[in-house]
């Protein structure tokens, strides 16, 4: 049953096929609200692919899953809605040009467009600004992110982070839409121990403020609910789910079996009419020293 805010992650049998074959097959998985969700397995495995099914980006070929209460593939628009991508190389990725503020503003300013209901539209300007810095201010601080630390504030281009830094920002921006299932490619990719422990740090406490985290990595860390893509069956430790795949198709291959998705933890056209919008939004950043 879920929780208020968290999404609960289940799935049977669940299991992709391309163009080159399986990408994973035989999945199973049965994850409560605010779960820390590890898919492990070596790069070409299918890890992305399972990531963009279980968020409604891929459509499934086979099996059943749930996010939410909600079922897949047949309500994949509606998982992409409660669901946001943090880092996904080729589907969510930061622009290097951009500074933290100005990546920030837009996704504020389309959080709004695409997102908000006709009674928000119709609030005073004062109220929007002061909502949007809320929504802004709240996702830095759970992401861990404070820009005055940069750097060169919140001036910093992304090009100029560090990767860590890179992945707080990333998952500050999910999280500005206050989705019920945060999902991460990659990540402990190129990354210390001594960052990787961060790194994993920092998502459990994203799991334990309520929201579901499904994150790809190379080695799940100790205590999550893990899932394996490999090419043979695995056989998961005690609390652990087990799948077995193919790497026939390989994680480069996502786009060839994709479905558009207008998710808001997707990367979206950055046009100037998108930054002008709502000046209650950008007011958000002018009042704070964002802008």
């Amino acid at each position: 049953m879920d929780s208020p805010h968290g999404a609960a992650v289940t799935a049977e049998d669940f299991g992709l096929k391309g163009p080159r074959g399986w990408a994973f097959r035989g999945v199973r998985l049965d994850a409560p609200p605010g779960a820390l969700i590890a898919i492990e397995g070596p790069s070409g495995s299918g890890r992305t692919c399972l990531l963009l099914a279980l968020t409604g980006r891929m459509r499934a070929s086979e099996g059943r899953a749930e996010v939410g209460g909600l079922r897949l593939p047949r309500q994949m628009a509606a998982v992409r809605r409660i669901s946001a991508l943090g880092p996904v190389p080729g589907v969510s990725e930061l622009d290097p040009a951009f500074t933290v503020a100005e990546h920030l503003r837009e996704r504020a300013l389309l959080q709004r467009r695409y997102d908000g209901s006709l009674r928000a539209l119709l609030r005073p300007r004062t109220e929007r600004t002061a909502a949007a810095r809320n929504r802004i201010d709240t996702a830095l601080d759970t992401a861990g992110l404070d820009p005055a630390n940069l750097p060169k504030a919140e001036r910093t281009s992304v090009r100029d982070l560090e990767r860590l830094e890179a992945l707080r920002l990333s998952v500050a921006l999910a999280l500005i839409g206050r989705p019920r299932l945060l999902a991460v490619d990659d990540t402990d990719l190129k990354l210390s121990d001594a960052e990787r422990a961060e790194a994993w740090e920092l998502l459990r406490s994203v799991a334990d403020s309520g929201t579901t985290v499904l994150a790809v990595c190379s080695q799940a860390p100790v205590g999550a609910i893990t899932v394996r893509t490999a090419t043979t069956a695995t056989t998961a430790p005690s609390g652990t789910s087990a799948t077995s795949g193919t790497a026939d198709i390989t994680e480069a291959d996502a786009a060839d079996v994709s479905e558009p998705a207008e998710a808001p933890g997707a990367t979206t056209e950055k046009t100037t009419d998108e930054k002008t919008t709502d000046e209650g939004t950008a007011d958000a950043f002018a009042e704070t020293g964002r802008a």
